[in-house]
C-alpha cells in the first residue's frame, strides 16, 4: 500500500531529507525528471510558473526538456524565485528557453501541452482575482494539462478548491500522496493521478491507498457505505467542519459509533474505522 500524507507531514519530511541527505536542489531535479517521464511530449508545450518550489520544478523541467530535444516556453506569473527555483531559472535561460509573463489576458490557446507550477501543496487561502482569472483561461483551453505536485487552487490538505483550480488531464504528485488529492472538490479537477517517488525519508506513516480490490474487506457487516453529500446530512453536526476536516469528523463518527466509514467522493472513497484511514481512487494510474 502506498503512503497518503498531510500536508505538514510532507513539509517536515521535505525540510528533513534537505537537512540530513539530499540537497533541495537535488529533490528539485528529481521531480522534475519524475514528470518528464509521466507525460508523452509533444507539439507546443508551455510551463505556468509561479514563485515557490512548484515553480522552481517548472524552470527545472523546462532545462530536462530542452535536453531532450523539446523546446518549452515558460510563463511567468510572478517576478519571484525560490533559492533553488532561481537556479533552475537560470540553468534553463542559459539553454535558450523562451519566456515571458503571463496574467489573466494571456491566450493559451495555441499550446498542445500545458504545465502547471503555479502553486503547490503549501496554498492556503483564497486566490487573487487575476489568478482565478489565469486558471479559467487555462481550462478553456483544448491543451493536455498537467499539474505539478496538485492542481493549482486545490487544497492539498482537504481538497477544496479556493475558488478554482486547474482542471489537469493528469497530476503528477511528488514524493507522496496528499490527503486533500482525494476528497471534497478533487473529484471535479482531478483526471488522472499518480506519484513519483524523489527519496524523501518520510517522519511519520499516516494513511494508505488501498487498491480497489482491498475494498472489499471493508464493504459489509458493521460498515456504512456513504456518499460525502449524504455523510454531511446525517452524521455531520457541522457540514462546514466535515468540508474542511472530513479525516477529524469521520474519525470521531466511527470511534463514537464502532463502525467502519466508507464515505464515496465519486471516483475516490474516504474508509475509516477505529485504528486507521486509507483511502481508495480510480484514478491512481
Amino acid at each position: 500500500m502506498e503512503n497518503v500524507i498531510s500536508v505538514k507531514n510532507m513539509r517536515e519530511s521535505d525540510a528533513f531529507t534537505i537537512n540530513t541527505s539530499v540537497s533541495g536542489k537535488e529533490l528539485m531535479q528529481r521531480a522534475a525528471a519524475g514528470v518528464y517521464k509521466s507525460v508523452k511530449w509533444s507539439g507546443r508545450i508551455a510551463i505556468v510558473c509561479g514563485s515557490g518550489n512548484n515553480g522552481g520544478d517548472g524552470y527545472a523541467l523546462a532545462e530536462i526538456l530542452v535536453d531532450n530535444g523539446y523546446m518549452p516556453v515558460v510563463l511567468r506569473v510572478s517576478d519571484k524565485f525560490s533559492e533553488d527555483g532561481s537556479y533552475y531559472y537560470n540553468k534553463c535561460k542559459s539553454k535558450g528557453v523562451g519566456e515571458s509573463f503571463c496574467d489573466e489576458y494571456t491566450d493559451f490557446s495555441q499550446y498542445d501541452i500545458i504545465v502547471d507550477c503555479i502553486l503547490g501543496t503549501g496554498f492556503s487561502g483564497e486566490l487573487r482575482q487575476d489568478i482565478v482569472e489565469l486558471i479559467e483561461n487555462i481550462n478553456r483551453t483544448d491543451a493536455y494539462k498537467v499539474s505539478v505536485d496538485i492542481n493549482s487552487g486545490l487544497s492539498g490538505a482537504n481538497g477544496i478548491a479556493h475558488p478554482i483550480a486547474v482542471k489537469s488531464d493528469l497530476t503528477v504528485s511528488i514524493g507522496y500522496f496528499k490527503t486533500g488529492m482525494f476528497l471534497n472538490d478533487a473529484d471535479a479537477y482531478i483526471s488522472s493521478l499518480k506519484n513519483v517517488d524523489i527519496g524523501i525519508k518520510l517522519l511519520k506513516n499516516q494513511y494508505y491507498l488501498l487498491d480497489k480490490d482491498e475494498l472489499s474487506p471493508f464493504v459489509g457487516y458493521s460498515s456504512v457505505a456513504v456518499s460525502a453529500q449524504k455523510f454531511a446530512l446525517e452524521y455531520a453536526l457541522d457540514e462546514e467542519e466535515f468540508r474542511r476536516n472530513p479525516l477529524k469528523v469521520v474519525s470521531k463518527e466511527s470511534c463514537d459509533s464502532g463502525k467502519i466509514f466508507v464515505v464515496d467522493y465519486g471516483s475516490s472513497k474516504l474508509i475509516v474505522d477505529q485504528t486507521y484511514v486509507y483511502f481508495q481512487s480510480d484514478k491512481v494510474k
